[in-house]
């Protein structure tokens, strides 16, 4: 990098706080901190929906995948994402939307109270949170491996410096700051990849490779192959449903997205349009990682580099800081989407339990809350990103694929399909029981059972096995053991119900004290 390249990435970086400082202004309350107070236009959700997504694991863990297996990393993680997300714009995007205007809730788990009960919530929320963290550690990670070996900058000083600025411009603005600055990012994003795919073509074609025939190169051989390597048939079957309940808000900051709009049909639009943006965009951002074997030798075995040599050798200064702040927008929006979701579930579900004070809170004072407790997640995932390379998390990509996808599955499921009639009599016995398990599951594939099979248990296994333990358990506890209360019901018809349009969003009552099973009431009496 230059004094250009250093330009471009300061610069984006001033802009990044300028629209935090600017979003400052529209957040009066906790729902605007939270949801954007149900104003969001639907395009705006749907492109930060799609980039919430994004993180610089894609230019260094994927990135190593494509390098060494090639198209099957975009067969088995952005295609199931879109594909998931398609889904779910029908399934679950109009009643995540219908929890905030209707059951009045600022996070995606505060309607489990009433829905399971108290200790069902709280074993979710806290899970949630340190699922998350270790998340987002990954991240910072993945985003300072970039940046030294762009600048030579040591890993913990990368990660210090993207959690800083993250941390002025989410804390400010909340949901409205995390948005317009994905929007940003997406432009920024735009413009990178579309340089990138350029450069690598004309690359190509001054080795006399034309732009199909690359496939033919021995270095690219068995890269057109779907599925291959430990990314077969069950992986991609698992990560399908895995990413079904992620992408539509098992991991909270997309579900944010959907509660953030007008109506459930806004709603519906938003996840469509992050669909097709998942479909068709992260082929060109992968292209140039498939091409990469013809183009760079990378340093590191897992090939996790490959993308930022790459970056180097081919683009001239300035061009390469917009490439650098791309990356950054990745990551940045990832995270910050994610500091703004965990903090609306402690201030909301976990705070009122903890804290006789916290449920007394008033608008101000839920407001402080909110930020503190971002800006202690944003240094809690700091701290636990210095240690993704240590013995404990292995790699970037060890932590994204198996520590995340594999425990997703039995946090996800009970708030995912509790939302729908037909798991209407699923109660607190079958989502506890189905969420301990799941985690027991994951437990003993991973370590356990792993440490004595030869070779370790495939990766496949390793997310497959406890998603379904938890599906089916959750599901065949409702049958043996239904517990369809009248209150419960209620719950469910009132976010699975049509006809309320573009519903108002109406301001957030302070944190309920945590009684179980009490019902939600609205003027209607329900």
């Amino acid at each position: 990098m230059n004094g250009f390249d250093w330009a471009v990435l300061v610069g984006y970086f001033g802009v990044m706080v300028a629209i935090g400082i600017w979003s400052h202004k529209r957040v009066d309350n906790v729902s605007d901190f939270f949801t954007a107070g149900g104003k969001m236009p639907w395009w705006l959700s749907g492109i930060s929906h799609h980039m919430s997504g994004y993180s610089a694991v894609m230019f260094t863990g994927y990135a190593g995948i494509a390098y060494t297996y090639g198209v099957t990393s975009f067969v088995t993680w952005s295609f199931p994402i879109a594909l998931g997300i398609a889904i779910g714009s029908k399934l679950f995007a109009p009643r995540i939307n219908r929890m905030r205007s209707r059951l009045h809730v600022a996070s995606p788990l505060e309607y489990l109270k009433n829905r399971y009960n108290l200790p069902t919530q709280q074993a979710l929320a806290w899970s949630g949170m340190l699922l998350k963290i270790v998340d987002v550690g990954a991240k910072w990670a993945a985003i300072a491996t970039l940046l030294s070996v762009f600048t030579g900058v040591s890993l913990n000083q990368g990660i210090l410096i993207t959690g800083a600025i993250t941390a002025v411009y989410c804390t400010i603005g909340g949901l409205w700051a995390d948005a317009l600055t994905e929007l940003g990012q997406f432009i920024i994003q735009l413009l990178a990849g579309v340089s990138m795919f350029v450069a690598v073509v004309l690359k190509l074609n001054d080795k006399g490779i034309g732009f199909f025939g690359a496939w033919d190169e021995p270095a690219l051989h068995g890269h057109g192959k779907p599925l291959v390597g430990p990314y077969g048939t069950v992986f991609l079957l698992a990560f399908l449903f895995i990413k079904l309940f992620e992408y539509n808000g098992g991991m909270l900051n997309q579900a944010q997205r959907y509660m953030a709009t007008a109506g459930p049909r806004e709603a519906e639009r938003s996840a469509r349009l992050s669909a097709v943006l998942w479909l068709v965009w992260p082929v060109v951002l992968f292209f140039p990682m498939w091409m990469s074997p013809l183009l760079v030798t990378a340093q590191k075995p897992d090939g996790s580099d490959s993308y930022g040599l790459m970056t180097e050798q081919l683009l001239p200064h300035g061009l390469l800081g917009l490439v650098i702040v791309g990356f950054f927008s990745h990551t940045m929006a990832m995270c910050s989407s994610d500091a703004n979701a965990i903090a609306a579930v402690f201030t909301r579900d976990v705070a009122p339990v903890l804290s006789s004070r916290a449920r007394e809170w008033g608008e101000r004072s839920g407001l402080i809350a909110a930020r503190v407790t971002t800006v202690v997640f944003l240094g809690l995932s700091m701290a636990v990103a210095t240690q993704v390379n240590s013995p404990t998390f292995k790699d970037i990509i060890t932590v994204v694929i198996k520590w995340v996808a594999g425990l997703m599955g039995p946090i996800a499921i009970p708030m995912m399909l509790g939302l729908l009639r037909p798991f209407r009599r699923s109660g607190p016995t079958a989502a506890l029981t189905s969420w301990a398990m799941g985690l027991l599951a994951f437990w003993l594939v991973n370590y356990p059972i792993s440490w004595n099979v030869d070779g370790g248990v495939p990766l496949q296994y390793q997310v497959s096995v406890p998603l379904v333990v938890s599906l089916v358990l959750y599901i065949l506890i409702g049958f043996v053991k239904p517990e369809d209360t009248p209150e419960r019901l209620a719950i469910i018809e009132r976010v699975n119900s049509d006809g309320d349009g573009a519903a108002a969003a109406a301001p957030v009552p302070a944190p309920a004290s945590g009684g179980v099973g009490t019902a939600v009431k609205d003027d209607a009496g329900l």
